[in-house]
Formats: structure tokens, C-alpha cells, sequence
């Protein structure tokens, strides 16, 4: 049973069944029945239900919204009752029409987790495909089997990171899709924040520093139009990209509504690409950079306050700040505290992260009735072993909400207890199981950290396994946790 074959059966029952129907097609969130007697269709009951935004009888057919995954929900019918039709038909007012009804009915929280599964969703296999690689890497590394100046390592860490550090472009077309938005514009933008001049450029002489004085004191290495750029390494980065292509959608609809029809095949394009990149390197490059002082500041002050805080803070928002790519400001004082005080506690404090939501997947696969979600689960497991969690984040615990809640509940108390333990982080290594090294201290007579890395660690699972297992039940009826 697919995510979407319990809506399926219920749309086909209430709009008078299968023989009802002449045809069927879809736009961007409406299902559109042509059907041979209208009065045959229980209008009252669609309304009802809590995946249905509205129905809406004009022109002729009986149009059920359904919102942007749309698409899904047509395919599952089709799978079932291989009705007629097909093509996506392009209607923007309805679009507008549609947006304030689901804005009305959906949730804040409903409306991102569905806007990040749209855009993660079609990369998942290749996500998971991708973590394997880096996870079978580390285990031949490790083994000895492998050196990473071997030129069969060199290619599998190109096959396992290629998607990983290139992340933005592989967003750029999957976010073009869910924001309507050219593809190959998006793909323009995406590689262009990433573009190699601009990364080289950071570690050049700065051109300006800017808020000196303050937390938020940055050096530009940039201008354009003389206006300072505060660049950041847009590698491997979620947020800036979403950012960028959404504000691209209405720079793209703006531009069409001005362009000739003659010149608008490239002048559209030529718009948008010419205000969005400047755009996004001057506007969401600052915010990034501010966003990782503030985290950077909050750490430090957290510390001095209470290290059970800070353990709560760290094993709590870790996965959080790893989705909006600010995790990386902490990693300057991780490497100073190494270098000063010869070993860190904030990274002892996030220890927990892969682990629970690796077993928040343990327990969804074993409660999990939905084939589909069963596997992208399963598939999920193996690298987050090795501490890569995007495939789980993204594909599963973060759209189900409760199993990435819990995962960082988990997580927070796994911070505490770490703090409370006194375990300590020693040298830069591994993610995931091979992390576990890094708490040997230098002269590897000392196992205390170690073992109390794993004590962490197990009680953090524990805790995210059993709450996973009360509190995460597929509802009868449905494939909704």
C-alpha cells in the first residue's frame, strides 16, 4: 500500500466510483474529473477529509485541490484505476486560489515539513545511495584496506561526497520543481553560489571588515556595485539555496509579465539569474554569517553559565543547525578549545545525534505499515551508522515530525548526560561509530571517555527507540504517524 492509496480509494468512492469517470488530469494542486453525473459525487464527504483542501465544481469538471503533491496522489489513482488523460495542465489562478486555501488549512509546521519533503523527496534513493558509499569507505579506511591517496579511494569518495558537496545544485532542481521556477534557472543559481572563484576568493586579502567591534564584526573579500559581499561557503548547504530559488519564483513571474513574448525565452531567465545570484550573496550570505556568530556567542556564554545547559543546547539543536547549515560557526572554538586545553566538550556533547536518530529508524521499521516509507527507512539504517543522517532526516524522521522530535530530545539529554559524566572530546576524527576514537585520550591509557562516550550513547538510543515505539503508531486508516 502506497503513502497516497487510502486518499485514492476514498476520492474514487465519494466522486461515484470508478464507472463514474471520463477522464482525469491534474495541474499544479488540483485533481480534475471529467464524470458522468456529477450528482453521483458525495461533495460533503471530500470536504471532510483532512487531505482534501476543497472541492470545486467549474467548467465542466469536478476538481479536487490537494495542494503540491498533487502529482503523487494522481499517480496512486492512475496505479489503481488507469483512468484516461494525464497531462499537467497550467493554470496560475488556480494556483493562487489554491495557495490561500492550503496556507488556511495547513499548519506553519505542516507547510515546511511538506515544502522540505517535496524538495528532498526525489533525491532520497540517491541521498541513501550516496551515505552507503561514505559509510562502506570508512569501514574499508579503517580496515586498512584502503588509503586515501589511493586512487580507488579518491574515486569512491568522489561517488559517495559528489552529492553531499554539491548539494545546492541537486536542491536548485528539485526546489525549481516545488516553487514552479525554470530548471535550468535554478541550476544557474545554484552553481553559481557555489562557484569556485568565489570560495577561492575567501582565503584571499579582505577588502573590507565589516560591524567592527562587534560579535558580528566579518571581513569582505567582495564588493559588487561597491557594495561589500560577506561571502560563506555555500557547499554542502540546504537553507540558502530554498532561500534563493523561492525569491526566484516571483523575480521569474515579475519578469515574464514584462519580457516580449519574442525575447522572452531568454530574457526571463536573463532577469532573474541577474537579480536572485547578487541577491542571494549579498542578502542571505550576511544572515548565514550573523546566524553562526549568534550560535557561535550563545555557545560560549551557555558554558560559562552551566555546562548541563550547554550539554541540553548541543545534544538538543545539533540537527537543527546541521538543516540550516550554522553548525559550522561552533566548529572554530571546538578546534581552539583542542588546541589550548588539549581536548572540547561540545562535540562530547553532540555524540548522541546520528545514534538517535538511528534508532528512531530501528523503531519505525519495525512499526512502519507503508511499504515505501518501510524501505526508504531500511535504507536509511546503514549510513547513519556512520553518523550520515541526512538520508533519515530528510526522508523520514523530519516529515513524520514525532521521530525527529524525538531523536532530538534524545539527543538533549544525551548532552546533559555527557556534561554530567565529564566526557571529553580529543582530537578531530570520524562521524558516527568511528567518532568514538576521539574520546581516547592522547596517551590511550585513559578508556574513561570511551566508555562513557558508549554509556552516553546507549541510553540516548534507548530512550529515542522506546518513545519512537509509544509515540510514533501509524493512525488506523491511514500512513500518518
Amino acid at each position: 500500500m502506497g503513502k497516497y492509496t487510502s486518499l485514492s480509494k476514498f476520492i474514487v468512492k465519494n466522486i461515484g466510483g470508478k464507472d463514474n469517470v471520463v477522464s482525469l488530469i491534474h495541474c499544479f494542486t488540483r485533481l480534475r474529473f471529467v464524470l458522468k453525473d456529477e450528482s453521483k459525487a458525495n461533495t460533503e464527504a471530500l470536504k471532510g477529509n483532512e487531505e482534501i483542501v476543497d472541492v470545486i465544481q467549474a467548467n465542466g469538471q469536478y476538481q479536487i485541490v490537494i495542494g503540491m503533491h498533487v502529482e503523487s496522489v494522481f499517480d496512486e489513482i492512475n496505479s489503481l484505476y488507469h483512468f484516461s488523460g494525464g497531462e499537467t495542465v497550467a493554470d496560475e489562478e488556480a494556483l493562487k486560489e489554491d495557495t490561500k486555501l492550503i496556507d488556511k488549512k495547513q499548519s506553519l509546521w505542516d507547510k515546511a515539513v511538506d515544502l522540505l519533503s517535496g524538495i528532498f523527496v526525489p533525491i532520497l534513493g540517491v541521498l541513501c545511495a550516496s551515505g552507503m558509499v561514505k559509510g562502506l569507505l570508512a569501514i574499508l579506511t579503517t580496515a586498512g584496506v584502503l588509503k586515501n591517496t589511493d586512487g580507488t579511494y579518491i574515486i569512491l569518495y568522489a561517488i559517495g561526497d559528489a552529492l553531499f558537496y554539491f548539494f545546492p545544485v541537486f536542491l536548485a532542481v528539485t526546489a525549481g520543481k516545488k516553487f514552479h521556477v525554470d530548471q535550468m534557472t535554478s541550476l544557474v543559481i545554484g552553481t553559481a553560489i557555489i562557484y569556485p572563484t568565489l570560495i577561492q576568493a575567501m582565503s584571499g586579502k579582505a577588502a573590507a571588515t565589516v560591524l567592527s567591534g562587534t560579535i558580528f564584526q566579518t571581513k569582505a573579500y567582495l564588493t559588487f556595485l561597491h557594495i561589500p559581499v560577506l561571502l560563506n561557503n555555500y557547499t554542502s548547504t540546504v537553507i540558502p539555496i530554498i532561500l534563493a530559488v523561492w525569491a526566484a519564483s516571483y523575480v521569474q513571474r515579475f519578469a515574464k509579465k514584462i519580457s516580449p513574448a519574442s525575447v522572452a525565452n531568454f530574457l526571463v531567465p536573463l532577469i532573474t539569474i541577474l537579480v536572485i545570484v547578487p541577491l542571494t550573496l549579498l542578502v542571505v550570505g550576511p544572515v548565514s554569517i550573523w546566524l553562526s556568530d549568534i550560535i557561535a556567542w550563545i555557545v560560549k556564554e551557555l558554558y560559562k553559565l552551566s555546562p548541563i545547559l550547554l550539554g541540553a543546547f548541543i545534544g538538543g539543536m545539533w540537527q537543527i543547525l546541521v538543516i540550516f547549515g550554522v553548525h559550522n560557526a561552533i566548529i572554530p572554538i571546538v578546534l581552539n578549545n583542542l588546541a589550548t586545553q588539549k581536548f572540547d566538550v561540545i562535540f562530547a556533547a553532540n555524540i548522541a545525534c546520528p545514534f538517535t536518530q538511528l534508532a528512531a529508524l530501528c523503531a519505525l521499521a519495525l512499526i512502519l505499515k507503508d511499504t515505501k516509507q518501510k524501505r526508504n527507512t531500511i535504507a536509511s539504517i546503514f549510513p547513519a551508522i556512520f553518523g550520515i543522517t541526512e538520508p533519515a532526516i530528510y526522508g523520514v524522521t523530519l516529515p513524520l515530525k514525532k521521530p525527529f522530535f524525538i531523536s532530538c530530545i534524545s539527543s538533549a539529554i544525551g548532552g546533559i548526560l555527557a556534561m554530567l559524566m565529564g566526557v571529553k572530546f580529543y582530537q578531530m576524527g570520524g562521524q558516527g561509530i568511528f567518532a568514538f576514537p576521539c574520546f581516547l585520550s592522547p596517551n590511550a591509557t585513559n578508556f574513561s571517555d570511551i566508555i562513557s562516550a558508549v554509556i552516553v550513547v546507549l541510553i540516548s538510543m534507548a530512550i529515542s527507540f522506546c518513545l519512537t515505539l509509544i509515540f510514533c503508531k501509524p493512525k488506523k486508516q491511514t500512513n500518518n504517524i
